[in-house]
């Protein structure tokens, strides 16, 4: 068990970036983020890195309730299941959903979204909590806690203003959901393994 836990070292890393960015020129600043952005424009131009960077910087710094529940949920996922399953789970979602988000946008013709800042925790975060889900007692608990998640997921999506973030969150959330129930499967095989040879 790591002394701190990755979880914290990541938000704490992030949340004070933001306060670094925030002291920077506001064109600096701009100059960085897009920088790091996974926007259409960046991803066209081949910019893969952005895969990764855009989920270290966040536009400004985290409000304390959402910095704590990142905190919450990266430490039980850490404690659960190990640093290096939390770390996969949380760069696999993140990525995936950005590429799923690219993917339904690349021909756009509108600057603005071509243009837009993408950058945050929220892909990784919502990934990371849908997974969490194979932690939760089996049967109905766990059943009505994906089917609440995705349910929250999808309001968003639905509303009339909604963000192409909003579509991001839900298939972030979507992606964890998948990996919790392949988890389950192997947990079940594993299980049906054990007591054949019992």
């Amino acid at each position: 068990m790591n002394p701190i836990p990755l979880g914290v070292v990541y938000s704490g890393g992030v949340q004070l970036g933001a306060h670094v960015l925030d002291r920077l020129e506001p064109a600096e600043r701009e100059r960085l983020l897009r920088g790091c952005s996974t926007n259409v424009e960046n991803l066209a131009g081949g910019r893969w890195e952005t895969l990764l960077t855009s989920a270290l910087v966040v536009e400004e710094p985290m409000p304390l309730p959402y910095a704590l529940l990142l905190v919450a949920v990266l430490g039980y996922a850490e404690y659960a299941y190990g640093a290096w399953w939390t770390a996969a789970v949380f760069l696999f979602g993140h990525a995936a959903a950005t590429l799923l988000v690219y993917g339904a946008l690349r021909r756009t013709t509108d600057t603005r979204t071509r243009r837009a800042l993408d950058v945050g925790t929220s892909y990784g975060f919502n990934a990371v909590l849908g997974a969490l889900t194979s932690a939760l007692p089996r049967g109905a608990v766990r059943t009505t806690a994906r089917a609440g998640l995705l349910a929250l997921a999808v309001a968003p999506v639905v509303k009339r203003g909604r963000t192409f973030t909003d579509a991001g969150h839900l298939a972030a959330l979507g992606i964890g959901v998948g990996i919790s129930l392949v988890f389950d499967c192997l947990s079940d095989a594993k299980h049906r393994k054990m007591a054949r040879i019992a």
